[in-house]
């Protein structure tokens, strides 16, 4: 019997990979350093980790009209989809002192669109279709080996044991960027590649992303569109995360470097956001019901010393693919592997979808 695939992270490239392996009779094992599936997708509520309906501290949007393979899987999986709202006009503040400038706002085209409930629907969705057994939370892999007609993975559990699988695949589908610089290779990656992928930006891992939630959509009422553009700060862009089922709220980017706001820290940051709130939507915006803050740069699981500052957004189809050697072995799966929309929620199905269907062509002509 030949030893599973094995499948390391548990976002939405991870779950659809299994997804898809699954579906093909392919046995697999999928390990996920965090306690819960979605590694940047997180849709969370008031005191929770995680929630059915929920407000995205991670990616919301998609554009199904021109990322047509994520428009087919969010319908695959008949999950409701909603329109951003974007009625209405846009705040724009320049200048400390002054207030800011109502201008008519502007249909984007193809409008961006949402998931109902959040985008941890579509993660709760995928991993609804695969058996428990096969998916272990709390598994931080620390080094894959080549072998023979096997892979060894090694990894560490949620008791901080020391473990490790064989595996006739290993499918990545994590950030380059994080697998260069916490996995260990044997052998070892060459130079050049292990370059490339250290020079792979990660999506969202620079960011920093705070919402506030509210008993209604005020802005709404006042014709605004929840859309603020601001060189002031500390949310630089800002626009309506209210829910599809009503739930009011205002998000924002945090435009402050990683650095500084560790320096800050969290309390200080959702302060001054929610006063520019105020400034820019009035005083009832000063009066969240509850704030939600998630930093990507502070997370381990996501990013390293070298996203500390904001780079470019991942080239599609630049990152370099893996050694000779290992070559029909691993698989490149994650978002910044993509041919197209790299560093997307797109991008993730888009490199999921590729390496699983080279992994079954490999596995059909093998003897």
């Amino acid at each position: 019997m030949k030893p599973p695939a094995l499948i390391v992270g548990g976002g939405l490239a991870g779950l659809l990979a299994a997804h898809r392996l699954h579906q093909a009779g392919i046995g697999f094992v999928l390990l996920e350093a965090r306690g819960r599936l979605g590694g940047r997708i997180l849709t969370a509520d008031v005191g929770q980790a995680l929630a059915d309906e929920g407000f995205d501290l991670g990616p919301s949007w998609f554009w199904p009209d021109i990322q047509p393979a994520m428009g087919a899987l969010v319908a695959e999986l008949g999950l409701p989809v909603f329109e951003q709202h974007a009625d209405g006009d846009m705040l724009f503040e320049r200048v400390r002192g002054e207030p800011p400038r109502r201008l008519q706002g502007m249909r984007q085209e193809p409008p961006s669109m949402r998931i109902a409930g959040g985008t941890g629907a579509l993660v709760a969705a995928l991993a609804a279709g695969l058996p428990a057994s096969c998916i272990r939370l709390g598994a931080r892999v620390t080094r894959v080996a080549l072998g023979g007609a096997e892979l060894e993975v090694g990894f560490v559990d949620g008791q901080g044991r020391a473990q490790s699988l064989a595996a006739s695949d290993v499918l990545l589908a994590l950030p380059p960027r994080l697998l260069a610089a916490t996995v260990e290779f044997s052998p070892a990656l060459d130079a050049a590649t292990a370059r490339n992928w250290r020079d792979t930006p990660t999506w969202m891992a620079p960011h920093a992303k705070f919402l506030a939630l509210y008993d209604r959509p005020f802005w709404r009422e006042a014709g605004l569109s929840g859309s603020a553009q601001s060189s002031l700060g500390p949310l630089v862009e800002i626009h309506d995360a209210s829910t599809a089922s009503g739930r009011a709220a205002l998000f924002g980017f945090v435009g402050v470097p990683a650095g500084p706001r560790a320096q800050y820290g969290e309390a200080a940051i959702v302060d001054a956001a929610v006063r520019q709130l105020a400034r820019l939507f009035g005083p009832e915006a000063g009066a969240p019901r509850a704030t939600l803050f998630k930093d990507w740069a502070a997370d381990p699981l996501t990013a390293t010393a070298d996203d500390a500052e904001a780079g470019e957004h991942p080239v599609s189809g630049g990152l370099a693919p893996v050694p000779r050697g290992w070559q029909q072995r691993l698989w490149l799966a994650g978002s910044e592997a993509a041919r197209r929309d790299a560093g997307y929620l797109a991008g993730a199905v888009d490199a999921a979808e590729q390496a699983v269907t080279a992994l079954l062509a490999r596995r059909a002509s093998a003897p």
